[in-house]
């Protein structure tokens, strides 16, 4: 059973490069795919110097998004016989023995998908139940925003296996039945960047696919270290709000009274979180 990995790349060399140096001798990887997704710099040059028969180095003609370019590299794997496909940031930290155990889980469980705890910063992501209506709402209403992932966390005595559902894990790093990924046509690339998770959490679950995390392995995530250095704030906030929108109005069908009320509440939270940037950057 072959595994394969696909990073995605963008201006973003040095980070790429150590994870590459990280993973490029792990046995248990039959192939590993770097996607360089339009970067401006010179990343996709100098990651072709370290292409050999294990280590492929790809390129999309410009950047259009987290979705897209990492169904680049998806569509890439598909007559290289890969059972099982990690997907994975350039900013994580991951042993073999992690996925080698992430792999004997899929081997052994019914289930499609399986991630680790992600640790990054003073936080862990254990997964978390796919949001509707209300939470998103909510993550709207500026200083109400925070209890939104809250009411989506699962309690802490819910993690009392090895192996435990979820409907949702983060995107930083997951191992995928390839097939049960293509079925579904990858991820959707109607969004740049963002609810990435939540949409493929949800296309599972409408397909009958069982999401997990396997509570004993932890990876570590240097958050949002390439996206911290191409986006502000503010354009960060429009993507994820877009995003979410699209989610709302494709998957739970929202009505439209609900998604008028969800672009209302954005507009007034980005309104109130430019005002603050521009009244701090004017006392500087």
């Amino acid at each position: 059973m072959r595994t394969g990995i696909v990073i995605l790349n963008y201006n973003d060399y040095d980070t790429t490069l150590k994870m590459l140096n990280q993973i490029k001798n792990y046995k248990i990887l039959d192939l590993i795919v770097i996607v360089d997704n339009g970067s401006r710099d010179d990343s996709y040059k100098r990651l072709k110097k370290e292409e050999n028969d294990k280590i492929k180095v790809i390129k999309t003609d410009r950047n259009s998004g987290y979705a897209s370019g990492n169904n680049y590299g998806l569509k890439y794997l598909s007559d290289k016989n890969i059972d099982y496909v990690i997907i994975s940031n350039p900013d994580v930290l991951v042993s073999e023995e992690v996925i080698k155990e992430l792999k004997k889980d899929l081997e052994t469980n019914n289930i499609s998908l399986i991630a680790p705890i992600i640790k990054e910063n003073d936080s862990i992501s254990k997964g978390w139940e796919l949001p509707g209506f209300k939470e998103d709402l909510i993550s709207n209403i500026t200083y109400f925003h925070k209890y939104s992932k809250k009411m989506l966390s699962y309690s802490d005595n819910y993690y009392n296996k090895k192996i435990v559902p979820v409907e949702v894990v983060h995107g930083c790093f997951f191992m995928i039945k390839y097939n049960d990924f293509k079925e579904m046509d990858f991820f959707d690339e109607n969004t740049f960047l963002y609810y990435e998770e939540n949409i493929l959490g949800k296309k599972l679950q409408d397909n009958n696919k069982i999401t997990a995390v396997d509570t004993t392995l932890s990876v570590i995530h240097d958050l949002s270290v390439s996206v911290d250095k191409s986006l502000n704030s503010l354009k960060k906030y429009k993507i994820l709000k877009m995003s979410q929108f699209y989610y709302e109005k494709k998957y739970n069908k929202l009505n439209i009274f609900g998604l008028f009320l969800l672009r209302l509440f954005y507009y007034i939270s980005y309104g109130i979180s430019f005002l603050y940037l521009l009244i701090g950057g004017s006392k500087k």
